[in-house]
């Protein structure tokens, strides 16, 4: 992961505006009902890549806005929107902060756990949320007939979901009001 941006990504050293900015008219209607209603909203973006969805919340007038990534060149990236981007793993993360954030995004992440993992992560998730709180996954759906092309598109996926393995998976973790949508 130290290389994934330009190795599985071909990411570039600056941030890119313009696709960031396209990506938020998706994400303004992908997130619609689960934007937090105050703009002083704790907002943890894990595995924020190059920062495009902290763009985007920021685009939006949120101010405590936070990013985490193990990658130090997502993190670069990431610091180019918002200096409040830690270079750590997420698991250790998410362990440190208990009851800290309103919303707590994973935007293909999910799939580059070993299954252990898969289960650890939601249950810490589950414990950094504030009551209220709520999480917002993206990850390939298996379901989709281009499922194991974005299973097998990038060596760094180990799991593949659909969204009634996702949805058991979430409720162990104790997660109410699950509602899977399609990204396009």
């Amino acid at each position: 992961y130290k290389q994934y941006a330009a190795t599985f990504q071909d990411a570039k050293a600056e941030f890119d505006q313009q696709a960031a900015d396209c990506l938020c008219r998706v994400i303004k209607y992908s997130f619609r009902g689960w934007w937090p209603q105050q703009q002083d909203a704790t907002i943890i973006d894990l595995a924020c890549g190059g920062g495009k969805l902290l763009y985007c919340f920021k685009k939006q007038g949120f101010e405590n806005i936070a990013g985490v990534d193990i990658s130090p060149d997502q993190v670069a990236l990431s610091r180019q929107v918002t200096d409040d981007v830690t270079q750590a793993n997420i698991l250790d993360y998410l362990q440190k902060h208990k009851s800290s954030f309103d919303i707590i995004t994973g935007i293909d992440i999910i799939e580059h756990f070993h299954k252990d993992e898969v289960l650890n992560f939601l249950d810490l998730c589950q414990a950094a949320l504030k009551p209220d709180g709520r999480l917002i996954l993206q990850t390939p759906n298996a379901d989709s007939p281009w499922g194991t092309t974005h299973r097998y598109n990038d060596f760094t996926h180990e799991v593949c979901f659909n969204p009634n393995a996702l949805t058991r998976l979430m409720k162990l973790s104790g997660f109410k009001k699950i509602e899977s949508r399609e990204t396009g």
